[in-house]
């Protein structure tokens, strides 16, 4: 039986990040929304383009494939565009053979609002405005960043690769804040120590990691139940901490009863010599500097826009979090 919606792990995701509407869209900021409206009724048959998120996406989705009575996923569009502009998306995704039925069309407005209504764990846009309006009112949301669209054609390839930063992702910015106050490493690091048993409290995606960490769960037991079955769910954390304060965050998952597949603790090393191998589907950081030193603009890059890391400047590169 089908999971109901309030049950499943729900990502909503704009058009602007599921497709490259860069050329329609300066059609929007040159003549308008009239011009949009008409431009984009006359391309209804033309596919869009792949987008930042759209492979992401068609692994995420393929989690359904390997448990159809649980269907456990779920992706919702939500688009600012008008149900008829929005029928060249809709045409796109159905040409991309994306199983997504569900969509919001709000006619100029954000959608963000209706997050909740979704039991949306994550809302990625191309659109800052949405994604920092989102965030504002603890709403899980991310900001695709440009980067090459890249994606195997080995259709044995399934395997999901999931990356998060620690601090302001998956976690508050409690230890951040305490680090950027005077951008002083040791500070950090006895904080750290002396909070050494107390779990850090839910970040922004906090939600997201634990129920991928279900899904997880969902394929072990397919795998007792078939030792050839191929798991597709793979998790890593990677994080400028180091030791001592590595503690904590093995502290946190385990209170949440999650952990990932793999974690790295780098100790301000830079994160695109780990990216670069485990070359995930898409990453979150919050901040926007590791996320410029990625590894060619050749991985989907997602910036958080929570805590301390965005409400001052200038941020600090080798940032122990």
């Amino acid at each position: 039986m089908p999971f109901p919606i309030e049950q499943k792990l729900v990502i909503g995701v704009a058009s602007s990040a599921l497709f490259d509407l860069s050329e329609s869209h300066q059609v929007y900021l040159e003549q308008g929304p009239e011009a949009y409206r008409s431009y984009q009724e006359q391309q209804r048959d033309v596919v869009l383009e792949r987008g930042v998120a759209f492979t992401f996406i068609r692994r995420f989705l393929s989690i359904n494939k390997c448990f159809p009575q649980q269907t456990p996923v779920e992706v919702v569009l939500f688009s600012r565009n008008s149900p008829e502009t929005g029928l060249r998306v809709m045409h796109s995704i159905a040409h991309y053979g994306l199983d997504i039925s569900r969509a919001a069309f709000m006619n100029g407005k954000s959608p963000y609002a209706y997050l909740p209504a979704f039991n949306a764990s994550l809302f990625l846009s191309a659109n800052e405005e949405d994604v920092k309006s989102a965030i504002a009112v603890n709403y899980p949301a991310g900001l695709v960043l440009p980067s090459r669209i890249a994606d195997s054609e080995d259709l044995d390839d399934v395997e999901l690769r999931v990356a998060f930063d620690f601090d302001g992702v998956l976690a508050d910015d409690e230890s951040e804040t305490v680090f950027k106050r005077n951008n002083d490493l040791d500070e950090f690091h006895a904080h750290e120590r002396l909070h050494v048993a107390r779990p850090h409290q839910p970040g922004p995606l906090a939600d997201l990691f634990q129920k991928l960490a279900m899904m997880q769960q969902l394929e072990r037991e397919a795998e007792r139940d078939d030792p050839d079955y191929r798991r597709i769910v793979r998790i890593a954390i990677i994080t400028a901490r180091s030791a001592p304060s590595h503690e904590r965050v093995v502290t946190t998952l385990k209170s949440w009863g999650v952990s990932a597949d793999e974690t790295f603790f780098l100790g301000g090393m830079e994160k695109a010599r780990v990216l670069s191998v485990f070359k995930p589907h898409i990453f979150f950081d919050d901040q926007l500097s590791h996320l410029r030193a990625g590894p060619g603009g050749a991985i989907p890059m997602v910036h958080v826009p929570f805590g301390i890391a965005n409400r001052r400047a200038p941020e600090t590169p080798d940032s122990a979090a």
